[in-house]
């Protein structure tokens, strides 16, 4: 693939045959997120559409549900299938370690799902959410809104026809102020119970499965150190708390065919988040790659010459949506599956594993 292929793939959608028809969704969850990003892009895409709304608060779920035409639901009412004709599909939005109550429910009313990274909080329970869709017969996406991205996936191809030569280095950034916005330290990203971890679970597994992505490969070897001051691991006089969740993380991760890989995750500092990709011929760097919506500049650098995309693409949420849906249609499985979440979760653990024990861990191929 040349610099002008890859300019013209960044800005077109590889997948879509233009199917019949639209996939009704439950929406399990409605944080900032869900009801800010993710139902405004479910909403302006074209295969996919709001069918439900479900949370604990019943009256948020009917302020909700009548701006967009939808069945309001409790979590009581959607475990025991109310309205259950009303959705098709489900997407999980809720805290980590609450995923695989809310995916087994929706495998046992027969519905697909589309659920929020990290997939669950350990690996123990990412393996159940991912067998219980399996024994229900039901699509499982892991929703890594990036692999939908149109420019990410050009330079995945880019990468894989030789862009940049043989990889040999990948490096990325997410860090995210947690404590910037409205919410203090009362929030469940700091739960590590129910997060499953800190910084390294929230915004590390974006670098981290874009890396996978981009290079079609997981890494066999991983290194990382980790700190954590307070509010995030301190420990305080109530022994149920749970609130050790890791500040700052930094990983070494050692690829197939001697790429090495360099990641940092932090919930505090300056908001930024990159990602670069070298190689024998060439290189790859994306700017405010993870930003959801964001202006996303990628420059490419090769033997060929350079080039700058900026401008191009879509709202890759919108994107991952439409690409769930479609998959849904079509009878298609989806490239990120539960299986890829689980990967993602188990190489979490052997991270934290690692920055505990300051000692190199392997990764048994799954």
């Amino acid at each position: 693939m040349d610099l002008q292929t890859l300019v013209d793939a960044a800005s077109t959608r590889d997948w879509d045959t233009d199917p019949e028809g639209t996939v009704p969704i439950a929406v399990v969850g409605l944080g900032n997120y869900a009801r800010n990003v993710s139902i405004p892009a479910i909403v302006a895409g074209d295969y996919a559409e709001v069918g439900a709304v479900v949370s604990g608060d019943l009256e948020k779920a009917e302020r909700v549900a009548d701006e967009h035409d939808a069945v309001p639901l409790s979590y009581e009412g959607y475990a025991e299938g109310e309205s259950v004709d009303a959705y098709d599909a489900v997407y999980v939005a809720t805290p980590n370690r609450l995923h695989l109550d809310q995916i087994r429910t929706a495998a046992d009313h027969g519905k697909h799902v589309i659920c929020e990274k990290p997939l669950e909080a350990t690996t123990e329970r990412a393996t159940a959410a991912v067998d219980a869709c399996e024994d229900a017969g039901v699509t499982l996406m892991t929703a890594y809104r990036m692999q939908a991205d149109p420019v990410i996936r050009a330079l995945g191809s880019f990468v894989s026809r030789g862009g940049i030569g043989e990889p040999t280095k990948a490096m990325g950034e997410f860090t995210f102020p947690v404590l910037a916005g409205s919410k203090g330290p009362d929030q469940w990203r700091l739960d590590a119970e129910l997060a499953g971890g800190g910084a390294l679970m929230d915004v590390g597994v974006y670098p981290l499965n874009t890396t996978r992505y981009l290079l079609g490969a997981d890494p066999g070897a991983v290194e990382a150190m980790a700190r954590a001051s307070e509010p995030f691991g301190d420990r305080p006089d109530d022994p149920e708390s749970h609130r050790f969740a890791d500040e700052h993380v930094h990983v070494l991760a050692s690829f197939p065919e001697g790429v090495v890989g360099e990641f940092t995750a932090s919930f505090s500092g300056e908001a930024d988040s990159w990602l670069e990709l070298v190689g024998s011929d060439g290189r790859v760097r994306v700017e405010n790659a993870f930003v959801p919506g964001g202006d996303r500049t990628v420059r490419v650098s090769t033997d060929e010459g350079e080039v700058e995309l900026s401008g191009i693409g879509a709202d890759e949420t919108r994107e991952e949506f439409d690409y769930f849906a479609h998959c849904v249609l079509t009878g298609t499985p989806p490239e990120p599956d539960g299986h890829d979440g689980l990967t993602d979760v188990a190489i979490v653990g052997a991270i934290y594993e690692a920055a505990e024990s300051g000692d190199r861990v392997t990764l048994t191929r799954r």
